[in-house]
């Protein structure tokens, strides 16, 4: 830039003097003073231009940095429960949860949930951090998208959609607990397609079970299998396929198919799969919910532990008033022991009767009164708090 105002006042110089063939002192003087004044107007014309180009610069990285941050999704949830059956009493903050995502571009994106459950963990403690989900999604084209990470199994109703407003009852329903055992979730690979309007279908290849072995005797209890992606021992694969039915509004079916050819990862070939299908149903206030899951496990040793086949169903009608109040019934009935070498009845049954309040669409607070019967009979009430955002 010095270099260019040489120049220009080496030019204006120049014609100064051209133009004036024998000038006098006092000419030279005001020709002088005229080139420092035409070249302090240029200087600050340099100057003034630099700081408007610095100024864009600033603007153009605010929008960047602007632009970065709106690609950013954040969100959560979380519950308090208090449960009172059989004078057991207990006050817990069940789930801390946060959602993290971003969006590349319009076809590809990362999500990811953390949580904390039983507010404190550590050695000793009943608690736990786990990563639930953290994979990215990326669209093939406007029918099919795929989804590499670890992600939620996409078996049942509230295992990949079980946020506290969306549901009734301060606990989640016991048959997608001891049979689905949500939450659960597995890394691997998930495509989604879209057949038709209405009409998708899932299929994973992901992380498998590895129900308890002590000392060599396996205790097929599927919610414990859980191996929560944690250096998880991957001998056995799970294939899992959902067909998914939205096409008529209020109305969502649904069944699936996991597969795995041995829950103990190896050792006894204990074959094993899962069948849920469930229906939703709203119209105006009223609304239902149903679900049947069932293992079926090809092994001696389940067989002799009874747990060869492990099934249980649930119904829960509804009934909501408006955008604050709704009342709801739910009756559960599950059987982890029901399998040929069982002797006794080994069948659960739970009821659940009461309301959900929304003060705020993403916020609500719960009531009801459990009665149970079989192995763990009792009565009783729960009462929570529930958010999201």
């Amino acid at each position: 830039m010095k270099f260019k105002l040489a120049l220009v006042a080496a030019a204006i110089m120049s014609c100064g003097v051209a133009n004036s063939a024998e000038p006098t002192n006092q000419e030279l003087l005001d020709l002088i003073k005229k080139q420092q004044q035409e070249l302090k107007e240029l200087r600050n014309a340099v100057e003034e231009s630099d700081k408007k180009s610095e100024e864009t610069i600033k603007a153009v990285e605010a929008n960047m940095s602007a632009s970065n941050t709106s690609n950013v999704s954040l969100g959560g949830y979380g519950e308090l429960h208090y449960n009172n059956i059989e004078d057991n009493e207990s006050i817990d903050f069940h789930r801390f949860v946060l959602f993290m995502g971003y969006e590349y571009s319009d076809d590809i994106r990362f999500f990811s949930e953390l949580e904390v459950e039983h507010s404190l963990a550590g050695d000793g403690k009943p608690g736990e951090v786990e990563l639930e989900q953290a994979y990215v999604e990326i669209d093939l084209n406007d029918t099919t998208s795929v989804k590499s990470g670890l992600f939620l199994v996409p078996v049942g109703i509230l295992n990949e959609t079980h946020e506290p407003p969306t549901f009734y009852g301060v606990e989640r329903n016991p048959v997608e607990g001891k049979i689905i055992p949500s939450t659960w979730w597995e890394a691997g690979a998930m495509v989604n397609h879209k057949i038709a309007d209405g009409v998708s279908f899932d299929f994973a290849i992901n992380s498998g079970l590895e129900v308890p072995n002590d000392a060599g005797v396996y205790d097929f209890n599927i919610r414990s299998g859980r191996q929560k992606v944690a250096k998880a021992n991957a001998d056995s694969l799970a294939y899992t396929a959902r067909l998914k039915y939205t096409a008529v509004p209020g109305l969502e079916l649904a069944a699936s198919v996991q597969h795995q050819s041995d829950l103990t990862q190896g050792v006894l070939s204990a074959d094993a799969n899962l069948y849920t299908a469930h229906a939703i149903y709203n119209t105006g206030g009223f609304g239902l919910r149903a679900l049947y899951a069932m293992w079926d496990i090809d092994a001696f040793e389940a067989d002799v532990n009874g747990q060869d086949k492990q099934e249980g169903f649930f119904v829960e009608p509804s009934y909501r008033f408006n955008d604050k109040f709704g009342i709801f019934a739910r009756y559960n009935e599950w059987d982890n022991q029901a399998g040929s070498g069982n002797l006794v009845d080994t069948t659960m049954q739970q009821t659940n009767v009461g309301f959900n309040y929304w003060p705020h669409e993403d916020v609500v607070f719960k009531f009801d009164l459990e009665s149970r019967s079989g192995a763990q009979d009792g009565n009783g009430f729960n009462l929570g708090v529930g958010y999201q955002f």
